[in-house]
């Protein structure tokens, strides 16, 4: 089976990691002070980020299960729910 599509978690720790990189290149241009000062809060925050990938990362393997479930229920209400429609709405011939 193929990879299934990007997450909007897996989104959100994307755009946080070129967060961190634009606030990166923006203290480089600051100088070299400014690096300094924020150098210990930027690895805290890169540190936070791993940190929190590997805790959802942990959850989405433990309950994998449960997940593909739920997604497979979803589709199949989603189905339920246009065919509803289809026969409510279909044009009398």
């Amino acid at each position: 089976m193929g990879r299934k599509p990007e997450g909007k978690a897996e989104k959100a720790f994307k755009k946080i990691g070129k967060k961190i990189d634009e606030l990166l290149a923006d203290l480089k241009e600051a100088g070299s002070h400014a690096e300094e000062e924020y150098a210990d809060r930027i690895d805290e925050l890169k540190g936070s980020g791993e940190k929190l990938k590997e805790e959802f990362s942990n959850f989405k393997d433990k309950h994998q299960d449960r997940i593909d479930e739920v997604e497979a229920n979803l589709k199949k209400a989603g189905e339920d729910l246009k065919n509803a429609f289809s026969s409510a709405f279909k044009k009398d011939k």
